[in-house]
């Protein structure tokens, strides 16, 4: 069973006597901030969160007065204190302190780029990586969201999954060919996540990007649920699926392992 496996986890809060929806709102505005839209008119936020401009505009200025946004008058955008949210929860979870000197050593052993990431929705999100001095084409760091069908931890948590709740995230899914290798197909999909239920890690070549391999085991804590997955990734034009499976997997299992272990005395 893996994190956030209940079937409320994607469905619409719907207001009662304890839903605060002001807080909601709130939430709604912090979150409209991203890559693609780092700063924002207030016009911009609105029309982001479905609210009024004086609906946004008073959400705007408490999250200024907090010091969670500044402002040069016209346009928003968020400070670094926001990052004090996130490390509430990462600093909560004492798994990321206990993992991050493994995956040290895993990256200095493969020579590659490893990451952790927890299941939200139909998206991982990143908790914790390790990169290494090579140049990667993707960027990523904690926080940033890639699909779950089509990354090798997403796969991972999603095989961890009630397969009655795997069978309505996949009927949610959005479908979009990322590269010529993507799989679309509901049969496809499962199938590949029930190899991987079956196997206990995955890999996946070159499916989210062009270039861009990976391969991924679970991280499992002392009740045996899979918290997290664990990944290494490459560039496939040096790394093959069979140096993969022979040269990266044996030493991400052992990392995965220690990191279980490690949870255990924790």
């Amino acid at each position: 069973m893996a994190t956030d496996n209940s079937a409320d986890a994607l469905a619409t809060p719907r207001p009662g006597d304890s839903y605060v929806q002001s807080f909601a709102r709130g939430l709604e505005v912090i979150r409209s901030f991203s890559a693609e839209a780092p700063q924002q008119t207030l016009s911009e936020v609105a029309a982001r969160t479905g609210l009024t401009r004086a609906g946004a505009r008073r959400i705007l200025l408490t999250l200024q007065a907090l010091g969670y946004v500044e402002t040069d008058g016209r346009l928003f955008r968020p400070t670094a204190r926001l990052l004090d949210l996130g490390f509430a929860y990462l600093s909560s979870l004492p798994i990321w302190n206990l993992a991050e000197p493994v995956m040290e050593d895993l990256v200095e052993r493969v020579r590659e780029s490893s990451s952790a990431a927890v299941l939200e929705g139909l998206d991982i999100v990143y908790v914790l990586r390790v990169p290494t001095h090579k140049i990667m084409r993707t960027n990523l760091g904690v926080g940033s969201r890639l699909p779950a069908f089509w990354t090798s931890m997403g796969r991972v948590l999603l095989a961890a999954l009630p397969e009655d709740e795997l069978l309505k995230r996949l009927a949610r899914l959005p479908r979009e060919r990322h590269t010529a290798h993507t799989t679309l197909d509901d049969a496809g999909l499962l199938a590949r996540i029930r190899a991987v239920r079956a196997q206990g890690w995955c890999l996946v070549n070159q499916e989210l990007e062009e270039g861009l391999i990976s391969i991924a085991a679970p991280l499992v804590d002392r009740a045996g649920r899979t918290v997290a997955a664990l990944n290494v990734s490459g560039q496939a034009n040096r790394t093959s699926e069979t140096q993969m499976r022979g040269e990266m997997l044996p030493a991400l299992l052992s990392a995965a392992q220690a990191i279980g272990q490690r949870m255990l005395r924790g």
